[in-house]
């Protein structure tokens, strides 16, 4: 018998828990939890509303993907959403506006969208139109007018992947969703995901694959000929010239840069005779007045 999915479950939750404004009344411009369906009605054969006891012959959601083949359970793989009406920020959101903000993310191949095969959606209540991501279909029956659908590939159902953060991105841009909120409600494989990323870029000392990629980086050697030498600095450049600078600094550091002589001469430029005299005490003065005899008579 087809199942309802926890992850496709998980889903209808979200939706229904902030845009089903009032859950005590039935309202026009609320999404109320009969417009949010997983499973297909009791006549309804093949497609992604259905599990593997339902799928019919050749069947689109199964023989035209890989993904769909080798995820086919009992699980349906589909999701519809009906008409509903909210203002936040300042803008009036609904169906349409939803469905072509969805659409706009699986044709940016957004990370949370690779998961989702196609929508089936009316931009304006008017015209149906289909995103295929296989680019197999471009239209849909007309009950898409005033419901959107979502298939998902079959693994990413078997495998239990959470499929919210989509609609999550959805409800923060539209200000139902505070980012806090989002961030706390995260799953512990996207929990997993943010860990292994902060530990690949916090341990950067050749401990791991990441870390030693950066260290390779740094030192100048990330490349596949050995004799590159790359443009910008590196460790080892960097080391180099501080090795150079330090043994400049030394050698200032170990030359006298007083000139005695040329301060004498200074001074005595500076003086008569008389003073010279005067400033040379008695005892040397018999000293200086041979040895300035001795240098006349030279």
């Amino acid at each position: 018998m087809t199942r309802a999915p926890a992850n496709l479950l998980a889903v209808r939750s979200l939706l229904l828990e902030h845009l089903n404004r009032d859950p005590r009344r039935n309202r026009d411009e609320d999404l109320e939890p009969n417009e949010v369906g997983i499973v297909g009605d009791a006549n309804h054969r093949g497609g992604y509303h259905v599990g593997s006891d339902r799928v019919v012959a050749n069947d689109y959601s199964v023989v035209e993907s890989p993904r769909d083949r080798n995820g086919l359970t009992l699980d349906a793989a589909a999701l519809d959403v009906g008409m509903f009406q909210v203002n936040s920020g300042g803008r009036t959101h609904n169906l349409f506006t939803f469905s072509t903000w969805c659409v706009a993310q699986c044709v940016a191949n957004t990370r949370d969208t690779r998961d989702i095969r196609e929508i089936i959606y009316s931009p304006d209540g008017k015209v149906v139109r289909r995103w295929d991501r296989l680019g197999r279909r471009s239209s849909g029956d007309r009950s898409h007018l005033w419901h959107t659908h979502f298939s998902f590939f079959r693994d990413s159902i078997k495998a239990n992947r959470d499929q919210r953060p989509l609609f999550r991105r959805y409800l923060t841009t539209i200000g139902l969703l505070k980012s806090e909120e989002r961030e706390n409600d995260m799953t512990p494989e996207e929990h997993n995901w943010l860990k292994t990323v902060h530990r690949n870029l916090t341990v950067l000392d050749g401990r791991n694959p990441v870390g030693q990629t950066y260290t390779r980086m740094a030192m100048g050697e990330d490349h596949i000929d050995p004799t590159l030498q790359v443009a910008h600095p590196s460790l080892r450049s960097i080391g180099t010239q501080l090795t150079a600078l330090q043994a400049a600094v030394e050698s200032l550091m170990n030359r006298d840069f007083t000139d005695e002589q040329a301060i004498v001469a200074g001074v005595l430029a500076g003086l008569t005779p008389e003073e010279i005299a005067a400033a040379i005490p008695p005892t040397v003065a018999e000293q200086v007045v041979n040895e300035l005899s001795r240098r006349l008579a030279a």
